[in-house]
């Protein structure tokens, strides 16, 4: 119980810090860098800023939507060249610091028959989905792949939020506040099955 409260005390803290960025000029920009470096090497995702701009102003909700659509595919194509170009210097710290070898070397043998839609599932889903964009340059899978792959399963991912929140989000945010606790129960178990989806469903 104590690492669950001090979890949900951590995620509380974030929460409220990236529900800040609503009320200042730089919810935007930061939201685009956070998108960008989540394709690639930052372990937080770009919607939970989302989430937290879109809560406070829904009438913008689909303009920070093409934001983070925006900033992870640019980010993915920085990943692709880490991996097609950088790949031989970088991969010591990626494996230490991001992702296992095991996983990525999952995903690399995911690629010899699924390109795309190993892409997209991953742009879709909580998959973590530097690891794909990373592989896919070491794989040397099409670019214009990537691209397409990403624009549609990350354009999905973040408009659909966008939707949600564009008709509900005075009423999600009293949600959230009332049942957060559960809310980052929830969102771990689902982060917990997207790690583990990497080393038992893809094969």
């Amino acid at each position: 119980m104590n690492i669950i409260h001090y979890l949900t005390r951590s995620i509380r803290q974030l929460y409220d810090w990236v529900l800040s960025w609503a009320e200042t000029p730089y919810g935007s920009p930061v939201l685009f860098v956070l998108a960008f470096m989540e394709s690639s090497f930052f372990p937080v995702p770009p919607d939970v800023l989302q989430i937290a701009l879109s809560v406070s102003k829904p009438r913008r909700a689909f303009w920070y939507a093409t934001i983070s659509l925006i900033g992870s595919v640019l980010g993915a194509i920085l990943g692709y060249y880490i991996g097609l170009k950088l790949w031989e210097t970088t991969h010591d710290f990626f494996f230490t610091y991001i992702f296992s070898q095991e996983s990525f070397s999952r995903v690399e043998n995911l690629y010899h028959t699924y390109d795309f839609w190993a892409v997209f599932i991953a742009a879709f889903t909580l998959i973590p989905y530097k690891i794909f964009t990373i592989a896919a340059g070491v794989c040397q899978i099409s670019l214009f792949t990537l691209f397409l792959a990403s624009v549609i399963g990350r354009g999905l991912r973040f408009y659909l939020v966008a939707l949600l929140l564009f008709f509900f989000g005075p009423s999600i945010k009293i949600h959230i506040e009332k049942y957060f606790n559960y809310c980052v129960i929830i969102l771990t178990i689902l982060l917990i099955v997207g790690f583990v989806g990497i080393k038992y469903f893809i094969k």
